[in-house]
């Protein structure tokens, strides 16, 4: 069965509220692949959300508004501009991605390199010393604020 999954998103972003996204990730991935359930049902949205530890009530208000709304179409559009064209994708560190459903050694390949280039990036950081601090009216002083001279 396919299904429409905007609001099982939407109860997603609800889940994230509480600190509970993961939760009701892995939730909602094993109600559709496991025990095929339709995630585009509310009667369906709401068990599942009350199994992975949200109020029943919380649950029925989002699923009766607009709300997350906006946050689930602003994760579409980040999707788009990092050419993301089908689930699952996994991004690392906001950098690497891994498309589809994977062997355990691309993603340890994927992870060890994800790693490399994040430490490169902290290594290439520049290393400041803070000194005396000016304002544009002249204002001169240490980082603490303290004036030290004035022009």
């Amino acid at each position: 069965m396919i299904a429409n999954s905007f609001d099982a998103h939407r109860l997603i972003q609800l889940a994230k509220k509480h600190g509970l996204g993961d939760v009701m990730e892995e939730r909602l991935f094993r109600a559709y692949f496991t025990e095929g359930k339709n995630v585009s049902d509310h009667n369906t949205l709401m068990q599942i959300g009350m199994d992975a530890g949200l109020r029943a009530v919380e649950v029925g208000e989002m699923l009766n508004s607009d709300e997350f709304a906006a946050d689930v179409h602003a994760d579409i559009m980040q999707a788009a501009r990092l050419g993301i064209r089908g689930v699952p994708f996994f991004l690392l560190d906001e950098q690497l991605g891994i498309s589809g459903a994977q062997p355990a050694e691309v993603f340890a390949d994927g992870l060890q390199q994800a790693w490399a280039i994040h430490e490169k990036a902290r290594k290439a950081e520049v290393n400041t010393t803070e000194g005396a601090v000016c304002t544009p009216d002249g204002v001169c002083g240490p980082p603490s604020g303290k004036t030290v001279n004035k022009k």
